[in-house]
């Protein structure tokens, strides 16, 4: 059963999180949050310590409904080369699903927190490692099943495949046009055919 307090926290969570990804931290004020949720300074501070760890938890509450889409998307695939392929389809379609969240959050909170929050920095970084730790262990689990070619980094490629589809967003997002992220997606798709599969 859910609490009373758990149900604010989570209403709070949900109705600040686009703010800060779309804002960044030190742009918004307490007065947004209020406003935004109707609630007083006093009742946000009941459910957080401070305006830092009300945005670590936004951003975390964001990265992990993100994280819970691409894992319903991968499920569909019965191995680890359909499951990459499955990674590249998600992305396909992030440029609308990630407007609904104020942007891509690893994108704006990486930006926004390396320049003013160390700690908030620090989050990203560890989110970044885990969905790149996610591809390389997907690789391995390839290379054992005999799928993907045993001379494959398997890490090296994971960052590589991060660092195509996170500079994809960006120019997306600047440029307002999707094809950067579909085309990127389309070359990533051929990296896996030509250089993964055993």
């Amino acid at each position: 059963m859910t609490t009373k307090a758990e149900l604010t926290s989570q209403f709070i969570l949900q109705t600040v999180a686009p703010i800060f990804n779309k804002n960044g931290y030190a742009a918004t004020s307490m007065s947004d949050i209020t406003k935004a949720t109707g609630l007083t300074k006093g009742a946000i501070y009941g459910n957080f310590k401070n305006k830092e760890d009300l945005a670590i938890a936004a951003f975390k509450f964001t990265i992990k409904n993100m994280m819970k889409r691409i894992a319903n998307h991968m499920s569909s695939g019965n191995s680890p080369i359909e499951k990459l392929f499955l990674i590249t389809d998600f992305y396909r379609n992030y440029y609308d699903y990630s407007k609904q969240l104020g942007g891509c959050p690893v994108l704006n909170i990486g930006v926004d927190a390396n320049n003013q929050n160390t700690l908030l920095l620090q989050n990203v970084r560890q989110v970044i490692e885990r969905l790149q730790d996610q591809v390389a262990t997907l690789i391995e689990d390839g290379i054992e099943a005999g799928e993907i070619s045993t001379e494959v980094n398997a890490m090296q490629f994971a960052k590589r495949l991060d660092t195509m589809i996170q500079g994809a967003i960006f120019m997306t997002y600047t440029m307002d046009d999707n094809f950067y992220i579909k085309d990127t997606m389309d070359a990533i798709d051929a990296l896996i055919t030509n250089e993964l599969k055993a």
